[in-house]
């Protein structure tokens, strides 16, 4: 739109030149043509280059070109002051010359722009009264003299208010789409926002539910390993019929399975760097992963828990994000069997319901008050996974209401969020059923979508 109004300045200056040129021109020519110069042709050369004066220096002081059409205009200086000596100077030449009256066109458009709409069509009337008495003081026809210089003003006021609605309308679209630019920033910085704590959020369950249940593993086989081997230690340890050589067995094998758990974790740490898929899904179905998560949970437990698998319906194939879910759940739900529930049985069942797919894990443990996990849940506006990285839920050993036989109350941890989380993503639904001395049942319920690929 500047280069479109650059444009128009330049040929309305060339316009304007041209015009005074030709009636200071055609004067001298029927000056020459009468027999010499007179004091007409230099009085018309005069205010010709008067009238070009003041045009070149009002150019150069007000900036015509770049003024905006919602910028105030009009004002009585220097704008006001420069057009009023361009109407002053082409009427004394219009007076010498007829030939001037072609000169009120390009000042028109120039009126009308400089002022603006209101002062400006006071202008071009004003220009246009004087064109009409220059063209009837030059001996032309009264209609012609009267029509030709009204229908110009007209055109003027016409073509510059709609060239200036052009260019509102323009800029109004032009504010519109840069509305529309920063909108379309602003909601990409919004979801690329939400896309990073949503992936946050889902790093956070993957290393709860697959690191740091393995690292807590391994510290529960490291602390049985190391009763063993205060009993080792003890004077007297390997005298006949002492526990000295029976404990030094059982820490060896309590050290063998915390190498052979730190060495699945650093497998399934290297399988989730590279492509955060589930290592037990890799080459295996979901009931063979959970058949091995189960035999690692009772290993970890150190002998002392009994972990059963059963599917029931038809088996098949399930969506990987199902499958996912599914084992993590059960990882998660079996880690805290081991480290809380006190349990010697934990029961594992998938069942495959045509257009759904259920996991329940219960064990015979102590159970807790679900209403206690929901009051800390509240109290911890935000939960930990680094504090949370040796239960998923329940209190550490020392903490109130630990106390051996007892009911440990179940503190707010990162576990049972995590496992709600993912189940909720799915559409699905978690329910748990425990109270103290009870055991603990954990279901979850998931649907699949029959257009899903199996």
């Amino acid at each position: 739109m500047i280069s479109a109004a650059l444009g128009l300045q330049v040929a309305l200056d060339v316009l304007l030149v041209a015009l005074v040129g030709l009636a200071v021109g055609s004067r001298w020519a029927e000056a020459l043509s009468s027999g010499g110069l007179d004091a007409g042709a230099w009085g018309a050369l005069a205010c010709g280059l008067a009238l070009l004066a003041v045009y070149g220096v009002g150019r150069s002081r007000i900036n015509v070109r770049d003024t905006a059409v919602d910028a105030p205009r009009g004002a009585w200086w220097p704008t006001g002051a420069w057009v009023a000596a361009l109407i002053v100077g082409w009427a004394l030449l219009l007076l010498l010359t007829p030939v001037a009256l072609w000169i009120a066109f390009p000042l028109m458009f120039l009126e009308m722009h400089v002022l603006g709409p209101r002062r400006g069509i006071l202008a071009v009337a004003a220009t246009t009264v004087c064109a009409i008495g220059g063209a009837i003081l030059g001996g032309q026809q009264l209609v012609g003299s009267i029509l030709g210089p009204t229908f110009g003003g007209l055109v003027a006021i016409a073509v510059v208010l709609g060239f200036e609605k052009i260019v509102r309308e323009s800029q109004g679209r032009q504010e519109l789409i840069d509305d529309l630019v920063r909108t379309r920033a602003d909601l990409a910085a919004s979801e690329r926002e939400a896309a990073v704590a949503t992936e946050r959020e889902r790093l956070a369950r993957e290393i709860h539910d697959t690191l740091a249940q393995g690292f807590s593993s391994i510290e529960l086989l490291l602390r049985a390993a190391d009763a063993s081997l205060e009993e080792v230690v003890a004077p007297g340890a390997f005298a006949p019929g002492a526990p000295g050589p029976t404990a030094a067995r059982a820490a060896r094998g309590y050290v063998t399975q915390s190498r052979l758990a730190a060495q699945q974790n650093l497998a399934e740490a290297r399988r989730f760097v590279r492509d955060l898929a589930p290592a037990d899904l890799e080459s295996a179905t979901l009931v063979g992963a959970l058949e091995r998560v189960a035999d690692r949970t009772a290993l970890a437990a150190g002998g002392g828990l009994t972990v059963t698998v059963e599917a029931s319906g038809q088996a098949r194939s399930l969506p990987v994000p199902v499958e996912t879910a599914l084992l993590r759940v059960a990882q998660s739900a079996l880690a805290n069997v081991v480290q809380h529930a006190g349990a010697s049985r934990a029961a594992v069942t998938l069942s495959f319901l045509g257009d759904a797919v259920a996991l329940d894990v219960v064990d015979d443990g102590r159970g807790f008050d679900p209403r206690r996990v929901a009051a800390a849940r509240r109290s911890a506006a935000v939960p930990d996974p680094t504090r949370d990285a040796r239960s998923a839920v329940g209190p550490e050993d020392g903490e109130p209401g630990a106390g051996a036989g007892e009911a440990r109350a179940p503190r707010s941890g990162f576990g049972l969020t995590a496992m709600r989380s993912r189940v909720a993503e799915l559409g699905g639904t978690f329910s748990l059923e425990t109270s103290p001395g009870e055991g603990t049942a954990l279901a979850v319920h998931l649907p699949l979508d029959p257009q899903e690929p199996r």
